[in-house]
């Protein structure tokens, strides 16, 4: 038994039955979730040392680090099944949707900073904190989510059982 298998038994019904029916999106969340706690650390590290007056580039930087995280994991765990392509051009695929997913995770804090000027200028240090936080982290990370669980299915990992299982997961 896999510990993906051992963890999914514990949970309580109905959450097993849609953990079991749904196990792609389940494993995607998890790599998403510990991508989330990657980028989060790098992204406050960077903005609250080099990065204090980058807070964009600070989280472009995160980002294209759990991005890497990310491919590994979904590669060999959540989508392990699913294929079609060859490697290359599969990691193409893979680092171009999520280099719209970057794009896509910025905008948000893009938007915070420079149009809606939440910033040190209009904002108290811990306002320019919590909006920075919502923005990237919150907002920009859930459309980024969305984006990317649709383009992996689409277009990077397309055919389903494409390569075999080699345990039950």
């Amino acid at each position: 038994m896999s510990v993906g298998e051992t963890l999914i038994r514990r949970v309580p019904e109905p959450f097993r039955s849609f953990a079991l029916k749904h196990r792609e999106l389940v494993k995607f969340a998890v790599v998403g979730g510990t991508c989330f706690v990657i980028d989060t650390v790098i992204f406050l590290g960077l903005k609250s040392t080099i990065l204090a007056t980058h807070p964009v580039t600070a989280k472009i930087i995160a980002t294209l680090i759990a991005t890497i995280v990310s491919y590994i994991l979904n590669r060999e765990w959540s989508f392990r099944t699913r294929g079609g392509r060859e490697r290359p051009h599969e990691a193409a695929l893979f680092f171009l949707v999520s280099g719209v997913g970057v794009a896509l995770n910025s905008v948000p804090l893009w938007v915070s900073r420079y149009v809606l000027l939440l910033d040190h200028n209009h904002l108290s240090p811990l306002g320019v904190q919590v909006a920075d936080f919502v923005s990237a982290q919150i907002v920009g990370t859930l459309v980024a989510m969305a984006f990317r669980w649709w383009a992996f299915k689409k277009f990077v990992f397309p055919d389903a059982n494409a390569r075999p299982r080699l345990v039950k997961d």
